[in-house]
């Protein structure tokens, strides 16, 4: 009973933040966003370090991670060969449906409201949305990118490569590629730095959904927003629990719900006055 009375009274005191951002959002005129695995969980692909993490429940693929990017650069041929190019949980990627978030931004994107979405997640699942301008900071996983020449191919094309465990070469310059997702100690790609960057820089309103602000140097862009823009953009979190940027005054303020009815609920006031 208590719970559902701090639940029914958090909701209440919600609802001016969630009639500001409305508002912030139809009076912007370049709002992005910036999405974690917060937008994800809610599509039922597990985190990593929680609970029922993937790495909570094996090690094994946690150490994997770790690894892969060293191996590709000593063995390129061995890290294909042992499976490090194929993340544990390819299969359900393939299988996840977009949630209410993901919905609600790519809604937000056709109405003209929000013009980017720069996403840690590599599930791919803003694109199954239907948003189209989405910088994927940390890869795809349905994807396989080339170090040397940057070209990106979808999985499917290298299928039989993939399963036989040969080598993949890129049809471009010949070198072997690897899994578009950006592994420990792997830089992160130049043009996906320079787009994100060009991004911030454009923004005057910045939606923070689901992320806990702790993986560098994707957590650094809110603040490298606050540093170029000052006062002239919008920093909004949306997420179940206050992160650093709330701690450290760089968001204006905070959404505490999750991302999925906090985002529709955003999207239909917008609607509303449409």
């Amino acid at each position: 009973m208590k719970d559902n009375i701090k639940f029914q009274l958090l909701r209440i005191f919600m609802q001016p933040l969630l009639e500001k951002a409305a508002s912030q959002l139809r009076d912007s005129k370049y709002a992005i966003a910036l999405t974690g695995a917060g937008m994800s969980t809610e599509s039922k692909i597990p985190d990593y370090r929680g609970p029922n993490g993937i790495w909570t429940k094996n090690p094994d693929a946690e150490k994997m991670s770790y690894e892969a990017y060293e191996v590709f650069m000593k063995n390129p041929v061995r890290y294909w060969e042992k499976g490090y190019g194929t993340h544990i949980l390819q299969d359900l990627f393939k299988k996840a449906v977009p949630n209410k978030g993901h919905n609600a931004l790519a809604r937000m994107e056709k109405l003209g409201m929000l013009s980017a979405v720069i996403t840690q997640n590599i599930d791919g699942l803003h694109l199954k949305a239907g948003s189209h301008n989405v910088i994927e900071y940390h890869g795809n996983a349905s994807k396989l990118r080339c170090i040397k020449c940057g070209s990106r191919y979808s999985r499917i094309d290298y299928i039989d490569e993939i399963s036989s465990k040969n080598a993949v070469r890129c049809k471009k310059c010949g070198a072997i590629v690897k899994s578009d997702i950006v592994n420990f100690g792997e830089p992160i790609p130049s043009d996906i730095l320079d787009l994100s960057i060009a991004e911030i820089k454009r923004s005057d309103l910045i939606l923070v959904c689901g992320t806990s602000a702790c993986v560098y140097p994707f957590a650094a862009l809110p603040s490298i927003a606050r540093k170029i823009k000052g006062n002239g953009v919008k920093i909004i979190e949306i997420n179940i629990e206050k992160t650093t940027l709330t701690k450290e005054g760089i968001s204006d303020y905070i959404i505490l719900e999750k991302t999925g009815n906090t985002l529709e609920n955003i999207l239909n006031k917008l609607e509303e006055k449409i």
